[in-house]
């Protein structure tokens, strides 16, 4: 379960929460007035919620540029074509 702290305390106890994170491999929420302010996770948390799909789809875009630029690509028709025998 995630931790849930008041932002005041989150600043007092700074490193022990950031330790609980890295223990617990859970995000830390800091609220204030009830309200959240802030969720602190440890990199690898980070990427594993945004990091690796963002990255594959960069790498994926940057692979059909490549191509695109290397000439390696069909026309629409043959596209279509191609979609139409997959029925």
């Amino acid at each position: 379960m995630p931790a849930v702290t008041k932002t005041m305390d989150f600043y007092k106890n700074l490193k022990e929460i950031l330790e609980k994170c890295q223990n617990n491999r859970q995000p830390v929420y800091a609220t204030g007035n009830g309200q959240g302010n802030f969720v602190v996770m440890t990199q690898e948390m980070y990427d594993e919620i945004t990091g690796n799909s963002r990255k594959e789809l960069y790498n994926s875009l940057q692979a059909g540029l490549d191509q695109i630029n290397n000439g390696e690509y069909i026309s629409e028709e043959e596209f279509f074509d191609f979609l139409n025998k997959l029925e």
